[in-house]
């Protein structure tokens, strides 16, 4: 095999072109290609409006030895030995009795793509995880979710965060990472989406996702091959206290009522599990505060997006043109996107009563008018005002209150100009704020977007959610991105309150080896909610890597 780096093709190319170009750039003859493979391909646009795709692509060639050692002599760039990892999960072969205590069950709380991960590879090597899932199905989860969007209760254990697939369930589905992979399980993790249902491209796209539409129907697939493969998954059963005995796991409560006995538990309870986090802490789990990220959801018309990134509004097969931008604010604060939503909706994902949380959503499609990402300032513990373990999840909760309560439970949204001239003229003359009429003043200009929203919205006055340092770094950060992506600080973009869920405000420090907690025997913090993770791969990685860990401490029941 022979891998060529950069080799460039124009967006509307077919196979044939592909097979041309890789044998002009080997030097040999198109038939005697053998074999083309995508690694990886990414978008050109610095010429824009010509388009490019650049790939990276191993080949297949006759007499390969032979003409890679004449290219490596004539010093060709972009040409090398493909170095092939390959994932392999441990196998543990140990043969020996074991007691009825030896027996009990592996138990995974959370169903997110941790626990789900954790789950799937342990039931696809032989063991008989239980997954306990505090929210419902995905079928009916997804039921529960369209119903709060359209006005309905909010249901507290299933919504946009709780329910079989967790948070991600309702994104874009994102797949990409910047986790090393050294072991193989990136590769892993998408061979295993394709495998379920995903489109072959997310092995190699640069930015690979799914889209909550074909990532609902994946997960659902996923639950059914782990009980066929012989393990359970109970649904609306809610982890509500954990049995310990000398600082080693005996077995959790479920649901205030019901015991289940187990020597190995696998914590993959996400980033708003509060109420777990609280519990946990409780019965003296170690956890420390863990910084992350606050700020709004903002959208711009995706056609506007595509002229600036790709030159021209009408995209075709390319489709919705995604960014990425980040600034170092004079303050000293960090100010990024985060979930990048092209063609997407902003969706009302909170899970507490008298609380909103917002995040954003994107079909697999893509084809929604505007497109969205939160833009967000880094906040550490020393915002938070305690140096109480759960410090940050007061700090966000409080932050979502103050939304709920500026629109009664709706999203509250504004105009970009109409919140930074607040912000200025607070920074300039204290806690002056200006009237709240000026909040939906230009609102309804014929000349603005309008939200695209999953959930009721209402326009208000965002400036009293974020403390006053953050906005102040959040404008900052809009004008620089402006510099970056010309109209990006537009003053008809629309702002949505809060985002507030980014990751995880607390860690759960455990063994690097074991991947067991430092105090307390037989626990596996793991994904998000434990602090491990940041997104839908990394999460299902670190499952991965914890029932790695699992299966190197005890054998499978078919073995035992």
């Amino acid at each position: 095999m022979i891998r060529i780096n950069q080799v460039k093709l124009g967006t509307e190319h077919s196979k044939e072109q592909l097979y041309k170009k890789v044998a002009s750039l080997l030097r040999v003859s198109q038939k005697d290609i053998l074999e083309v493979t995508i690694v990886r391909q990414s978008i050109d646009a610095r010429k824009k409006p010509e388009i490019f795709y650049s790939y990276v692509v191993d080949v297949k060639v006759k007499q390969e030895d032979k003409i890679y050692k004449k290219l490596s002599e004539k010093k060709i760039t972009g040409i090398s030995r493909p170095e092939e990892i390959k994932y392999a999960f441990p196998e543990n072969k140990t043969v020996q009795m074991h007691s009825s205590e030896e027996n009990l069950p592996i138990v995974i709380v959370g169903m997110g793509p941790a626990g789900l991960f954790c789950g799937y590879f342990l039931a696809l090597h032989g063991y008989r995880p239980i997954i306990l899932e505090r929210g419902r199905d995905v079928e009916q989860r997804q039921k529960d979710v369209e119903s709060f969007w359209q006005g309905g209760k909010l249901m507290p254990n299933s919504n946009v965060q709780f329910g079989e697939g967790g948070a991600g369930t309702f994104s874009d589905g994102k797949l990409n990472t910047l986790v090393k992979d050294k072991y193989g399980r990136n590769r892993a993790v998408l061979e295993t989406f394709v495998k379920f249902g995903a489109k072959e491209s997310i092995l190699y796209e640069a930015k690979p996702h799914i889209g909550t539409d074909v990532l609902c129907d994946i997960v659902m697939k996923m639950r059914k091959e782990i009980i066929r493969l012989g393990g359970k998954v109970c649904f609306e059963s809610q982890v509500t206290d954990i049995l310990l005995e000398q600082n080693e796991i005996k077995g959790v409560v479920i649901n205030d009522k019901e015991q289940l006995f187990c020597k190995r538990l696998v914590l993959a309870i996400g980033h708003s599990a509060r109420d777990t986090f609280a519990m946990l802490y409780k019965r003296k789990l170690p956890m420390e505060q863990k910084a992350f990220a606050v700020g709004f959801r903002v959208e711009h018309s995706q056609k506007s997006m595509n002229k600036e990134l790709y030159g021209r509004e009408d995209v075709g097969a390319l489709g919705a043109a995604p960014y990425k931008v980040t600034a170092k604010t004079s303050s000293g604060r960090g100010v990024y996107s985060f979930c990048m939503c092209p063609g997407g909706y902003v969706v009302n994902a909170s899970s507490e009563e008298g609380r909103l949380a917002v995040n954003g959503m994107s079909y697999s499609g893509r084809d929604g008018e505007n497109a969205n990402s939160a833009i967000i300032v880094a906040v550490t513990p020393q915002d938070f005002g305690s140096v109480h373990p759960l410090a940050g999840v007061e700090f966000q909760r409080s932050l979502e209150e103050k939304a709920y309560q500026l629109a009664d439970g709706k999203i509250p949204v504004q105009r970009y100009e109409d919140f930074k001239e607040t912000v200025k003229i607070q920074a300039a003359n204290g806690e002056v704020e200006l009237p709240s009429e000026k909040a939906v003043e230009n609102a309804d200009r014929e000349d603005g977007i309008m939200p695209q929203n999953k959930g009721l919205y209402q326009w208000a006055d965002l400036t009293g959610i974020l403390p006053k340092e953050c906005n102040q770094a959040f404008v900052e950060g809009m004008e620089c991105f402006g510099r970056q992506i010309k109209g990006f600080d537009s003053p008809q973009a629309i702002l949505s309150a809060v985002e507030s869920r980014t990751s995880s405000p607390v860690r759960m420090p455990r063994d690097e080896v074991s991947l067991q907690s430092v105090e307390i025997k037989g626990i596996y913090p793991c994904g998000e909610g434990a602090g491990y993770a940041g997104g839908i791969t990394s999460a299902a990685m670190d499952g991965l890597r914890v029932a790695e860990a699992i299966a190197l401490e005890c054998a499978p029941f078919e073995l035992s």
